[in-house]
């Protein structure tokens, strides 16, 4: 596996941001001074980093993506084509509310799907899965599925990326891993 960073010759990157080995920067993308971006990152056409963002290492980032100050995106996370991260909770063109930005975190393994919008100032836990289209509005707990408008949990996904189906008991098995998950309370753990 190569550890060259490659930066495609369209894309502008500021002289304070800080790129891991191996990351990939493709056509038209600005990456902001004072944001710091992994190892072994791709990020697709027309995404834009701002400063103080941080991106952690193997972290998939589709087409049309914006990272804006405040967005903390943890490794291994997969960022479906033209989601979209806020910062402000009521942004107005009059108004300066820099001073205002809410933090929104993206934990280890998890998925936002394409179109899907995270409302500003939400933890998205480990490993969970936000569909497409989804609007997420509150934080979203370890392993849990989000769907809808606003986004609902209505189930659970293993870290491979499969459903899991619960028995009476509150375990399941990935059927993809065998790793086994155990539900205690409304918390998923992994065993």
């Amino acid at each position: 596996m190569t550890t060259e960073t490659k930066i495609h010759p369209t894309a502008v990157v500021d002289s304070g941001a800080r790129i891991g080995e191996g990351t990939r920067i493709w056509h038209f993308c600005h990456v902001s001074d004072d944001s710091v971006i992994g190892e072994r990152c791709s990020f697709g056409q027309n995404c834009f980093v701002a400063p103080g963002v941080t991106v952690g290492d193997n972290v998939k980032v589709q087409n049309n993506v914006s990272l804006y100050t405040g967005v903390v995106v943890e490794d291994d996370v997969f960022l479906g084509p033209s989601c979209v991260l806020t910062n402000v909770i009521n942004p107005r063109s009059e108004v300066n509310r820099k001073d205002e930005y809410r933090k929104t975190v993206i934990r280890k393994g998890a998925t936002i799907g394409a179109n899907a919008t995270i409302v500003c100032g939400t933890t998205i836990g480990r490993y969970a899965f936000v569909g497409a289209g989804a609007v997420v509005t509150k934080d979203v707990p370890d392993f849990a599925l989000m769907v809808g408008v606003p986004a609902k949990q209505t189930g659970w996904m293993s870290r491979e990326g499969r459903r899991l189906e619960l028995d009476a008991n509150g375990t399941a098995t990935c059927p993809a891993s065998n790793a086994r998950y155990r539900l205690e309370g409304d918390i998923l753990i992994a065993e």
